[in-house]
C-alpha cells in the first residue's frame, strides 16, 4: 500500500493574497511540489478541503480581529509543522501603522458605516498568538525561499534561510552601494536578505521589504541617513512600511517621534 502523502494548508488571514500568489507563480516547480504532496486547503487555488490534522500550515496574514484570533488557535492545533509567510505574518504587515494610531477615528474616516466594522485595535503576527516553526519574510515572499523551505520540510531537514543582510546579497552580484556611491538612503544594511537586492539592482534604496536582519544596528544607518540629508519625519517614514511592527522597526520608527 503506497504510504500516504503529506498534507499541505495554506491559510489567509488580514492580507492582500500577494504571498499566496507567489506560491502559484512557482509553476513548473509547483507541479513537483503537487506531486508530492496533498494540498489539502488552498481556497486561492482550489475550493476543496480535506478535513483533519496537516502536516504543514502555510500561514499569510495578521490578526486584525477576534474571530481570526481564535481561528489561528485552530489552526495551530491541526498543524504539525505551521510556518508564516510575507511581512503580514511575520510582523503585522502595514495595517499594523493602526498600532500607534486610535483605530475609531481611522474606521469613521474610512467607512461609511463604521458600526459595520469589527475590528481589533492593533494588527500582530502569528507568532503573537500561537508557536511558529519557521518564517518566511518579504512582501512578497520570495518563490527560491518557499520552494527551498516546502523542499527541505518533504526531504525531512532544517530549510536553509539567510539571516544575512542585503548588503551581503549587493556585494555578491557586484552591486555599487547605492549610499555610498549616490548618496541615496537605503535600509539594505539592516534588511533581512531574500530579494536578491532587487532595488539596489535598480540604483534605488532597498525599502527594508524583508523586515529587520539579526542585529541591526538602525541607530546607526539612521545616523547616516541623516548626514545625506533626509528629516527626523523622512527617516520615520522609511521605518513605517511593510514591517512597521517588527520589533527593530518599531522601536526605530518610535525614537524618532519626538
Amino acid at each position: 500500500m503506497p504510504a500516504q502523502k503529506p498534507r499541505l494548508a495554506v491559510w489567509k488571514f488580514a492580507s492582500c493574497d500577494g504571498c499566496q500568489l507567489t506560491l502559484l507563480d512557482c509553476e513548473d516547480h509547483l507541479l513537483a511540489v503537487a506531486g508530492a504532496v496533498d494540498v489539502a486547503y488552498f481556497p486561492e487555488a482550489t475550493r476543496g478541503e480535506i478535513s483533519g490534522r496537516y502536516d504543514v500550515s502555510l500561514v499569510e496574514g495578521s490578526i486584525t480581529t477576534t474571530h481570526d484570533a481564535a481561528r489561528i488557535q485552530d489552526v495551530r492545533a491541526r498543524s504539525n509543522i505551521l510556518v508564516t509567510i510575507g511581512a503580514c505574518a511575520t510582523a503585522g504587515g502595514i495595517q499594523a501603522l493602526r498600532n500607534f494610531a486610535n483605530v475609531k477615528e481611522y474606521i469613521s474616516i474610512v467607512y461609511a458605516r463604521p458600526d459595520y466594522i469589527s475590528t481589533l485595535a492593533t494588527s500582530t503576527p502569528i507568532a503573537a498568538h500561537v508557536k511558529v516553526d519557521y518564517e518566511l519574510r518579504g512582501c512578497p515572499i520570495d518563490k527560491r525561499q518557499l520552494i527551498e523551505l516546502i523542499s527541505a520540510l518533504l526531504a525531512g531537514r532544517k530549510p536553509v534561510t539567510p539571516a544575512h543582510s542585503v548588503c551581503l546579497q549587493c556585494k555578491l552580484k557586484g552591486n555599487v552601494c547605492v549610499m555610498v556611491a549616490h548618496g541615496k538612503p537605503c535600509l539594505g544594511p539592516v534588511t533581512h536578505a531574500g530579494c536578491g537586492a532587487l532595488c539596489p539592482s535598480y540604483d534605488r534604496g532597498c525599502y527594508g521589504c524583508f523586515g529587520p536582519k539579526e542585529t541591526p544596528n538602525t541607530v546607526s544607518l539612521s545616523r547616516q541617513m541623516a548626514h545625506l540629508g533626509m528629516d527626523e519625519k523622512n527617516i520615520k517614514r522609511v521605518f513605517s512600511t511593510f514591517n512597521v511592527n517588527a520589533e527593530e522597526f518599531r522601536a526605530e520608527r518610535q525614537r524618532h517621534d519626538s
